[in-house]
């Protein structure tokens, strides 16, 4: 079984949480559409770099 040869610092484990975060999604206003929407994601209304690329069904 494999034993560590040292002991591991309490900076050196606060640091492994520090990147375990939650992050909230960029938001970018469509001016074809005229809401927000998620970035590089179609928007609701089917726009996407303000062309229609889907259709509503």
């Amino acid at each position: 079984m494999a034993v560590p040869a040292r002991k591991t610092s309490k900076a050196k484990k606060r640091a492994r949480r520090t990147h375990q975060v939650i992050k909230a999604p960029n938001l970018s206003f469509d001016l074809a559409s005229g809401e927000y929407r998620r970035s590089h994601h179609v928007s609701l209304k089917g726009y996407y770099k303000g062309q229609k690329v889907q259709e509503k069904e």
